[in-house]
């Protein structure tokens, strides 16, 4: 099982990051290890002090697949969730200015927590599919799918030119403006539309 990553992909997280707005998708890959189910709680890490949220958009691949059009993609996923992509944004910044590849910030154990997956058969339009990520009952990241740069179609046609798509892989497609660092003992409560998906603490 895969986890794609789709980074920059809401233009005012861009901004906010001061990185340019990307002309394609910004693919990097977690390993399955990255995961955290069923609300289990996150352990802040020793390797940074600079350990922040980023609240996505997740979607699950529902079958086999290559080289898919943007035009027929929506065959080829039928559940969505809420994740946190845990990001060690000092050490991000650090690899990134020495030009190197910056996996280990996004990509330790439990950096994915994952929320429970909806059909989509239940959402009116997956376009218009407001979200957002509650931090001990405020609302720090508050957003809409219409605002992302590539959306669900998009991002499939894309990243399915390079890799198979196989059943069960995830797709994390993204964050709005409005990230932050975490601390001990605050608890995370993701909402797609008005459901709670996940619902977990920081250790």
């Amino acid at each position: 099982m895969k986890i794609i990553c789709i980074g920059l992909n809401y233009r005012k997280h861009a901004i906010e990051l001061g990185w340019s707005v990307p002309s394609e998708p910004v693919v990097f890959l977690k390993p399955d290890s990255s995961i955290l189910k069923n609300n289990k709680p996150f352990f802040l890490p020793d390797f940074s002090s600079d350990i922040q949220f980023e609240v996505e958009v997740v979607i699950k691949i529902s079958k086999l697949g290559k080289g898919i059009s943007a035009k027929f993609a929506p065959r080829y996923f039928d559940e969505v969730t809420l994740g946190i992509d845990i990001t060690a944004r000092d050490l991000q910044a650090s690899l990134k200015s020495a030009g190197m590849p910056w996996e280990l910030s996004k990509c330790f154990d439990g950096a994915a927590p994952l929320g429970r997956f909806i059909p989509i058969t239940g959402i009116k339009d997956l376009a218009d599919l407001d979200f957002r990520l509650e931090i001990n009952d405020k609302v720090v990241q508050k957003s809409n799918t219409s605002d992302m740069i590539f959306g669900f179609n998009e991002i499939i046609e894309y990243v399915s030119k390079f890799f198979t798509l196989k059943t069960g892989d995830l797709i994390f497609t993204g964050t709005p403006p409005g990230v932050g660092k975490l601390h001990r003992n605050d608890n995370l409560v993701a909402y797609l539309s008005e459901e709670s998906v996940l619902d977990f603490l920081i250790k």
